[in-house]
């Protein structure tokens, strides 16, 4: 399923126009980026857990040269499912 899938699915569901319905993703989608961006977490009752993970910097290679690399550490957005998400797609 693609975004305009979704959109369509939503707004098939709830009765909203297309365009709200896309209005209501795109609102969803900066809601949960802005609140990682701010080293938060959303957490969605019997869905999951959108949170930030930490990488540590590392070192690596570069396959063709086999030259050392430094990899700087990062942050990493993660979905934790909840039980009931898990339960529902087995």
């Amino acid at each position: 399923m693609n975004k305009q899938e979704l959109i369509a699915m939503i707004s098939e569901k709830t009765g909203m126009t297309k365009a709200d319905a896309n209005r209501a993703v795109d609102a969803y989608h900066e809601s949960v980026m802005h609140e990682l961006k701010k080293g938060g977490e959303v957490r969605l009752v019997g869905f999951g857990t959108f949170l930030l993970g930490h990488r540590a910097a590392t070192t690596g290679r570069n396959p063709r040269t086999g030259a050392k690399i430094n990899i700087p550490a990062s942050k990493r957005p993660k979905f934790r499912p909840g039980q009931p998400f898990v339960d529902e797609v087995n």
